[in-house]
């Protein structure tokens, strides 16, 4: 099974790329994840609410064009569905059983464009808190390393 991780932005933060360097490597033996990361659109100070449209509009188009065809897209959203880190491992079971691979998607500081939002399969949220974009994805590949090791029927929760 591959796992991408579609987003929009780099990690600026040392201690977030470490815990995502922490994760995939304690991955590997499940399957190939890799991370597509998309520039993100300049924000202009002051930006009036349609200026903020605009850029999700074209931070949405990059989402868009870089989906792998063949993924079953999820896309991270604070209006989404949320689930334990049980029901969150069934999604990776489904996918293994039908024999599909997965793709997360993560936007920017203003989230997800309407367009990704009605393309995607699935929207989940991983917490009705507020985090950056930047610290969604390391709980999101925290949460996929543990969804690996419930299926599996490994311990997971030390």
């Amino acid at each position: 099974m591959q796992i991408q991780i579609l987003c929009i932005g780099k990690i600026k933060d040392a201690y977030i790329s470490a815990g995502i360097a922490e994760f995939e490597k304690r991955m590997r033996p499940y399957g190939k994840i890799f991370i597509t990361e998309l520039a993100e659109v300049k924000i202009p100070e002051n930006a009036s609410a349609s200026e903020e449209s605009r850029v999700k509009e074209k931070e949405g188009e990059l989402i868009l064009a870089n989906i792998k065809e063949g993924f079953s897209t999820i896309a991270l959203d604070p209006y989404g569905v949320p689930l334990s880190s049980e029901e969150f491992s069934g999604i990776f079971s489904e996918a293994k059983i039908s024999g599909k691979n997965l793709c997360f998607i993560i936007g920017g500081p203003l989230g997800l464009s309407p367009g990704v939002l009605n393309f995607v399969g699935k929207k989940l949220s991983i917490s009705k808190m507020t985090f950056t974009h930047t610290m969604c994805r390391l709980i999101l590949f925290e949460q996929v390393y543990r969804a690996f090791r419930i299926m599996n029927g490994e311990p997971y929760h030390k």
